[in-house]
């Protein structure tokens, strides 16, 4: 009996044990199935976080297996003007050389020698051959902006465009003429497009401008993706595809080609990077535009080399993007005038308000840089100093706090200007729930205060005016930096004249002229540390 208890006490405990045991282990497995199922969540999280920061790319790289939009190489034409992207030579002392620069600000009669398809290096990286694209990228409108361009460059570019395309990917070519005055952009022109098929031509009824025109184009354009080009262009090899995938892959992205130069003087074709380097789009805080190497954090974040990879801005005039959303995010500022700025309005436009830019390294685009601009711009000249105005707009609408104040330390006088109405643009802003200025440096162009730290705001800035002449001032005369300072009257709008930060101190013994005339100016000069609010003009002692 006594062994039947102890047997069933001891059953009795084990069933204890098993029952207490049960629950802890319902709970561990829960425990375990949370666990799993919130790692698979940050998992997913990281993937997403990642997607975000890299963007999707369903471009396939097959090393050695050439990709499937590649173009059979064109045999040159041995001894034609140019060909091979070769310089042409003509005597650069001749009337008839100077005056074409007088007229296009790049030397037609160069130009005019060189076949309208001629054939150009392959400045890509080796890499770029073996780029597989997917098979339904969208259709591109070229939009090509003119005003009195010459002949040969501008139907250079529209033949390099055609030829070099994938046809069922080109849409059309669409030239917008901006009010142009002379004849063979009249008739003459009309007539050669005629021929051309994919080639068609709007005219503008009054000077719109760069910026306007551009819009304009888009609104006009049958393709998906508008690509915008200036008017003396050559493209590279299958410079299109690489383009419209980023697009393909995010219509967020603006996508902008790597741009090689085409001499002015000579027409030659160079790559305009050294071999392997990359570089990005920055600016200073006065918007100059500048461009430094990409970082090397960045760059390690690619599998390949020859990826495209993010960048804080561009230079403005060869990029591609989705048409639907470029108009969504209202085109181009309508209140900016010619040119002068939107290449910084549109990035930060884009990059604020969730979109992003990227350069491709595998697109490259050949493009005249000109002597001078050969032409003014019309009834807008009587509206201001235009570029100030422009930059005005871009800062009153995404700058804000201390990279405002930096803005207009660096350019104290643009401050006055009277930027119109930017009522839309606040609430286009508004509407996309677009991201500050501050976050804009600190994710995208963090690399930029490392180059241009924000400077502090000034204490004093204005003209110096002569006591023995009150209309004649200082004026940089747009020397190099540390350069001698000259003199010129006084046109009150800034620019050369205004000097921020530094008042003059001069000993007696020497006249003005004598200082300006030993080219020792700068020596003279020291700061000021007095609070004095205001706009001033400072005067000669």
């Amino acid at each position: 009996m006594r062994i039947y208890r102890r047997c069933l006490l001891r059953i009795g405990v084990v069933l204890a044990l098993v029952m207490l045991a049960v629950p802890f282990i319902l709970l561990m497995q829960d425990h375990k199935r949370v666990k799993t199922a919130a790692i698979a969540k940050s998992r997913d999280v990281e993937a997403t976080v990642k997607t975000v920061l890299s963007g999707p790319n369903t471009a396939v790289f097959r090393k050695d297996v050439l990709g499937n939009f590649e173009p059979k190489p064109r045999p040159d034409a041995k001894g034609s003007p140019g060909e091979g992207g070769t310089a042409v030579k003509t005597d650069m002392k001749s009337k008839e050389v100077q005056d074409a620069i007088k007229s296009y600000g790049f030397n037609m009669v160069a130009s005019d020698k060189i076949a309208m398809n001629r054939t150009i290096p392959d400045t890509r990286m080796s890499e770029c051959k073996f780029w597989h694209y997917p098979k339904n990228l969208p259709q591109a409108t070229v939009v090509i902006v003119f005003h009195n361009e010459g002949w040969s460059t501008l139907l250079r570019t529209v033949h390099s465009v055609i030829n070099g395309s994938p046809d069922h990917l080109l849409v059309e070519v669409l030239l917008v003429d901006d009010f142009s005055v002379k004849d063979h952009l009249k008739k003459p022109l009309e007539t050669y497009l005629n021929d051309l098929g994919k080639a068609k031509l709007i005219r503008n009824s009054k000077r719109e401008g760069l910026i306007r025109s551009r819009t304009i184009g888009a609104e006009n354009a049958a393709g998906e993706v508008v690509v915008f080009l200036d008017a003396h262009c050559e493209v590279n090899a299958n410079w299109l595809p690489p383009l419209l995938s980023r697009i393909h892959d995010d219509r967020t992205i603006i996508a902008v080609p790597i741009v090689d130069g085409i001499d002015m003087d000579d027409f030659h074709y160079r790559p305009t990077y050294a071999a392997g380097s990359h570089f990005i789009g920055i600016f200073e805080w006065g918007f100059l535009y500048k461009e430094m190497n990409l970082p090397e954090s960045e760059r390690k974040k690619r599998a390949h080399d020859s990826e495209p990879y993010k960048s804080p801005t561009h230079a403005g005039g060869l990029l591609a993007i989705d048409k639907n959303y470029f108009l969504e995010m209202g085109g181009y500022d309508p209140g900016m005038m010619v040119w002068g700025g939107e290449n910084f309005e549109l990035s930060f436009k884009v990059w604020m308000c969730g979109g992003s830019v990227e350069w491709v390294p595998c697109s490259r685009v050949g493009h005249v840089y000109r002597h001078f601009m050969p032409y003014g711009f019309g009834e807008y000249a009587n509206k201001g100093p235009i570029i100030d105005l422009n930059y005005k707009r871009v800062v009153e609408v995404w700058m804000d706090g201390v990279y405002k104040d930096a803005f207009y330390a660096r350019l104290p006088y643009i401050k006055r200007l009277d930027e119109g109405d930017i009522s839309k643009q606040l609430q286009l802003k508004t509407e996309h729930s677009c991201k500050s200025f501050a976050w804009f440096m600190e994710n995208v162009a963090w690399m930029l205060l490392k180059r241009f730290p924000v400077q502090p705001n000034n204490r004093v800035w204005g003209e110096f005016r002569s006591l023995a002449d009150d209309k004649m001032c200082w004026d940089t005369q747009s020397a190099a930096l540390g350069g001698p300072i000259g003199i010129s009257g006084c046109h009150h709008s800034g620019g050369n004249q205004v000097r921020p930060y530094w008042v003059m101190v001069v000993v007696a013994s020497l006249s003005l002229w004598t200082l300006f005339s030993t080219n020792t100016a700068l020596w003279w000069l020291h700061p000021l540390f007095v609070d004095v609010p205001g706009q001033h003009s400072c005067l000669f002692l």
